[in-house]
C-alpha cells in the first residue's frame, strides 16, 4: 500500500512553487507561435453505428502547425450548440475510437477528444498523431524527458500546446457552444495547464475537470514514488547526474503547480490517496494553490484509477452546473 501523508495534513500542503522569471513570457511566446498557424480545424462526418451522436473526424493544426487529429461527438438531433467538453488522454493513449466517447453525448453534451502526438501505441487506447519535431538529444523511453534539455524543444511544450488549439478547434464548430476541459492523470494535467492557459482567443472556459493529475509537483513526485512514468525522469537523472538541476530547471514551466496558482477557471479536482503514480501530495500541491474557484472529491482506498464510474457522474453534475 502506498503511504503519503495523512489527509488533514494533505489539505493544508501548500509547498513553495519553483517559478522561472519568465513562465508567463514563455507560454505567450509559445501560442503566438503556434497561431502564426492557420487553425485550419477541419471535421469530416464519420459513419457509425452510434445512435446517439454524429461523429466527425477532426484535424487542426497544433504546435508548430502541425496536424493533430481528435473526434468530436455531437449529440444526435441537437436543437442549436450545445456545450462540448474537450478530453485530454492518459500516459500513452490516443484518441482511440468514437465508441469510446459516448458518456458525454449521453447526457446532451458534445465531445472533442484531442490525440495525442506521438502516444496511442502504450497498449491501451490507439493514437492517431505522429509527432514530426526532429529528436533533441538522449531521453529515457518514453516522453517524459524527450527534449528535457532545454523549455523549447521539451516535449510537454508541443502536447500543452496543441491543448489549447483543441479548445479553439472545437470552438470553430458551428454546433458547439460553451466549452469546458478535462482529462485523468496526464489528460488532467493537459487540463489544468489549458485552465490556465486560456485567454481572449481560447475564450473563457466554463469548467476544467481535473482527475488524479500528473506532472505536478513534478521533483517532490520522483522523490517519493518509483512508478512510471516519473520513474522515466529518475532514469535519466541517474544517467546525466550532472543535468539534475538543469532538468528540473525545464521541469518547471510544465509543473502544475504553477499553472494552478494563475488559474480563474472554476475546477473539480478528484484525488485517490493510495495513488502511488501520481502520489497525492502532488495532486494537494497543485489543488491549495489554484486560484480559481474549486473543489476536490477524495477516494481514501483507490488507486491511481480514482473514483471510476462513480467519479464520472461527479464530472457529470459539475460539467452540468457550469453549463447551467
Amino acid at each position: 500500500m502506498f503511504v503519503d501523508m495523512p489527509l488533514a495534513r494533505l489539505r493544508e500542503y501548500l509547498p513553495e512553487r519553483a517559478e522561472p522569471a519568465d513562465f508567463d513570457a514563455f507560454w505567450r511566446r509559445t501560442l503566438a507561435e503556434a497561431r502564426a498557424h492557420d487553425l485550419a480545424a477541419a471535421f469530416v462526418p464519420v459513419p457509425s453505428e452510434l445512435t446517439v451522436a454524429d461523429v466527425y473526424d477532426v484535424t487542426f493544426a497544433g504546435f508548430g502547425g502541425h496536424p493533430v487529429k481528435g473526434w468530436l461527438l455531437l449529440p444526435r438531433q441537437a436543437a442549436g450548440p450545445v456545450p462540448c467538453v474537450v478530453e485530454y488522454q492518459g500516459y500513452g493513449g490516443g484518441r482511440g475510437l468514437p465508441i469510446d466517447w459516448l458518456l458525454w453525448p449521453s447526457v446532451g453534451y458534445a465531445v472533442l477528444a484531442m490525440d495525442s502526438r506521438g502516444q496511442g501505441a502504450g497498449g491501451w487506447r490507439r493514437g492517431d498523431t505522429p509527432d514530426p519535431y526532429p529528436g533533441t538529444g538522449p531521453q529515457t523511453p518514453g516522453v517524459m524527458t524527450s527534449g528535457v534539455h532545454d523549455p523549447a524543444d521539451y516535449y510537454y511544450r508541443r502536447l500543452y500546446t496543441d491543448a489549447v488549439r483543441a479548445v479553439e478547434a472545437a470552438r470553430a464548430h458551428p454546433g458547439v457552444g460553451p466549452v469546458a476541459v478535462g482529462g485523468a492523470s496526464q489528460g488532467g494535467a493537459i487540463a489544468l495547464a489549458v485552465s490556465a492557459l486560456a485567454d481572449e482567443v481560447t475564450g473563457e472556459l466554463a469548467c476544467a475537470l481535473v482527475d488524479v493529475p500528473f506532472m505536478c509537483h513534478i521533483r517532490h513526485a520522483t522523490e517519493i514514488t518509483g512508478e512510471y512514468p516519473y520513474a522515466e525522469i529518475a532514469a535519466y537523472c541517474r544517467a546525466f547526474r550532472e543535468r539534475v538541476e538543469d532538468v528540473f530547471a525545464t521541469l518547471a514551466y510544465f509543473d502544475g503547480v504553477n499553472f494552478a496558482a494563475r488559474a480563474a477557471t472554476p475546477a473539480l479536482f478528484s484525488v485517490a490517496l493510495q495513488d502511488g503514480i501520481t502520489p497525492p501530495s502532488t495532486v494537494f500541491a497543485a489543488y491549495n494553490h489554484y486560484a480559481g474557484e474549486k473543489d476536490i472529491r477524495v477516494y481514501p482506498y483507490n488507486g491511481h484509477e480514482g473514483g471510476e464510474s462513480a467519479h464520472a457522474l461527479e464530472r457529470v453534475a459539475r460539467a452540468r452546473k457550469a453549463f447551467g
